[in-house]
């Protein structure tokens, strides 16, 4: 269905928990590492079934870390089990990959992004507090090995931590078949606040004169390829060139309220009118119209740190 500025609004988020294994710097993470109040299986699957009803064709799952869930393959096969679900993916950060791929693939999951801002051990090491960047490219490896497509590696740069990286993170979509999207810092960390830690995607494009403009989006990443690319390599641009008038998405938190926007603090709480299906409905209905039409970044940090809301 559209909502109240004509937008049709076909895509879910489901954070399935606030849980997880690393503590990234731009993520504002607290203490998250209970599983108090996290939506059963079932109840997911009900919730996202009265969110297709209501016109939402593609499904991703998120957290925190969504493979610190034991039964993240059940949620994927109830979720699979929806007929109007034309496209099932999930966003990690890589370090269960490995084990869950070929599970994930078997249950019904079509894609899955990765989160990898750095190829250098060091430096990865210093952005999430864990010495496991290898088991990241394992799980990369393992996810093609599986099946999972396309593969996307989300990299979020800083100013003076691991924007001298980029290049590398450029020669992993030359070199292998996956695209790697520069998402750019968003306000959920006292990182994501200092405006000098910002590197715009204009900036990264000056660097890299050799990419060249697809003429296409994917999502919302503007993309491009270069010579001998096997890959693609993919600009997100929240803050500096914001998409709110095509924004398609709805966020379910991990303890069944919904957030509209992920820039703006406005939650509905959906668990009680779980077991009835109309009221169900038709509240998402209402909340899919009451969707802003734009992020407040640059006015509120949200409350919502990005373990709530999966990004």
């Amino acid at each position: 269905m559209k909502d109240s500025f004509g937008r049709e609004i076909s895509y879910l988020r489901v954070s399935v928990t606030q849980r997880c294994n690393l503590n990234c710097v731009y993520c504002g993470k607290t203490d998250c590492d209970k599983k108090e109040n996290e939506l059963e299986a079932d109840t997911i699957a009900a919730i996202a079934s009265a969110f297709v009803r209501c016109g939402i064709r593609k499904i991703r799952l998120t957290g925190g870390e969504p493979l610190v869930r034991e039964d993240v393959s059940e949620i994927v096969g109830k979720l699979r089990a929806l007929s109007q679900v034309q496209t099932l993916a999930l966003t990690t950060n890589g370090v269960y990959l490995k084990r869950f791929a070929a599970e994930l693939r078997r249950a019904g999951l079509d894609s899955v992004n990765v989160s990898l801002d750095s190829t250098d051990g060091s430096t990865y090491h210093k952005l999430t507090g864990a010495d496991v960047l290898h088991r990241v490219l394992e799980g990369v490896e393992e996810a093609r090995r599986a099946g999972l497509s396309p593969i996307k590696i989300n990299a979020v740069l800083m100013r003076g931590v691991n924007d001298d990286g980029a290049r590398e993170l450029v020669e992993l979509a030359k070199e292998t078949p996956v695209d790697v999207r520069f998402i750019e810092l968003m306000p959920f960390s006292d990182a994501g606040e200092d405006d000098a830690r910002v590197v715009t995607n204009a900036e990264l494009l000056q660097r890299f004169p050799f990419l060249e403009p697809l003429g296409e989006t994917d999502g919302t990443a503007q993309m491009y390829t270069g010579t001998g690319f096997r890959g693609r390599v993919g600009f997100i641009s929240p803050v500096s060139r914001r998409f709110c008038a095509s924004c398609n998405r709805m966020r379910l938190l991990s303890d069944g309220k919904v957030k509209p926007c992920l820039g703006d603090d406005t939650v509905y709480d959906l668990l009680p009118l779980v077991g009835d299906e109309a009221r169900l409905t038709q509240e998402i209905r209402r909340i899919i119209l009451q969707k802003p039409a734009g992020h407040r970044f640059g006015e509120i940090r949200p409350a919502h740190g990005l373990n709530r809301t999966g990004g």
